[in-house]
C-alpha cells in the first residue's frame, strides 16, 4: 500500500526512545520530515542521529509537554525547522503507578497536565495550519487500559480514557476539514515502560505468557498501527480507537 507521506511533516513527541522512536522512523522511512521532541536533550540527540544515519530530515527539540509555555515553544521552533506540521503525533510518558487511595492529589494534577492536556494543547496549536492546508492527521498513542483497565494503574486508565473522549469530541469538528484524529492504544510492548511497571523477570514472563500472541509487541509494530492511521488511504477513518495487543484485551467493542 502506498501510504502517501512522501514530502509532509511531523511532529511526534516522546520520541527519544520505544513507541515515538519507532514511529519517528517510520515516519522518516516514508519520506516525512520529523521534528522530534523529548524531555532529555542528550536521548533525543541520539534518536535524531539514529534517523538521520537512515537518510531521513530530522530535527530534535527538547521540551516537557506537561508545561505549556514548553508546548508554545516547541511549536514555535518546529515551524521554524520544518514548518506547519501535517502529522501530530502525541506520545506522552505514562503516569506513575498507584492504587486511586494511595494517589496525592499533586500526582493527579501533575499526569492531568502530562497525560490530557498535553494532547489538548497540542492538538489546538497545530489544528489551525491543518485547517487551512484541509488536510492533518492527529494521532494520539494511549493504552490498552482505555478499553480495559489496568490494575494499579489508575491515573493512566483515567487520563487516557479522558484523552479518547476528547478525541472522539474533537474528530466531529474537523472531519469536514480533511483533519483526521484518531487513537492508537498499544498492549504491552516491550520498552523501557514495561521494565518499570514489571520489574521482576517472573512477572513478567507470566505477563506475556497470558497473551494469546505469546510475546510483547515490538514498538515497530505500534508504530506500523500509527503510520496506517497517517496515511492518504486512511482518510475516512476518524474518531477510532485502534488497539494493538496481541489478542490481549477482552472485550468485543
Amino acid at each position: 500500500m502506498h501510504l502517501g507521506l512522501e514530502g509532509k511533516r511531523a511532529l511526534v513527541t516522546g520520541a527519544s526512545q520505544g513507541i515515538g522512536l519507532a514511529v519517528a522512523k517510520g515516519l522518516a522511512a516514508e519520506g516525512v520530515e520529523v521534528a522530534l521532541s523529548a524531555r532529555t536533550a542528550t536521548t533525543l540527540e541520539a534518536a535524531v542521529s539514529a534517523l538521520r544515519a537512515l537518510g531521513g530530515r530530522a530535527v530534535g527539540i527538547p521540551a516537557d509537554v506537561s508545561r505549556p509555555d514548553e508546548i508554545a515553544r516547541l511549536l514555535t521552533r518546529v515551524r521554524e525547522e520544518l514548518g506547519a506540521p501535517d502529522i501530530l503525533v502525541v506520545n506522552a510518558g505514562g503516569p506513575p503507578a498507584g492504587t486511586p487511595t494511595a494517589l496525592s492529589e499533586a500526582a493527579w494534577a501533575k499526569a492531568h497536565e502530562l497525560t490530557l492536556m498535553s494532547a489538548v494543547r497540542l492538538a489546538d496549536g497545530v489544528l489551525p495550519a491543518m485547517r487551512t492546508a484541509r488536510w492533518g492527521r492527529i494521532i494520539n498513542i494511549t493504552s490498552v487500559s482505555v478499553k480495559e483497565p489496568i490494575l494499579n494503574l489508575t491515573l493512566s486508565n483515567a487520563l487516557r480514557a479522558a484523552v479518547t473522549g476528547f478525541a472522539k469530541t474533537l474528530s466531529v469538528e474537523v472531519a469536514a476539514d480533511g483533519v483526521t484524529v484518531n487513537n492508537v492504544a498499544p498492549g504491552y510492548t516491550a520498552t523501557e515502560r514495561l521494565n518499570e511497571l514489571f520489574e521482576d523477570a517472573a512477572a513478567r514472563a507470566r505477563l506475556e505468557a497470558s497473551i494469546p500472541a505469546k510475546r510483547f509487541a515490538d514498538p515497530a509494530e505500534i508504530a506500523a498501527a500509527v503510520l496506517f492511521l497517517a496515511s492518504v488511504p486512511a482518510a475516512y477513518i476518524t474518531g477510532q480507537t485502534l488497539v494493538v495487543d496481541g489478542g490481549a484485551t477482552k472485550g468485543v467493542h
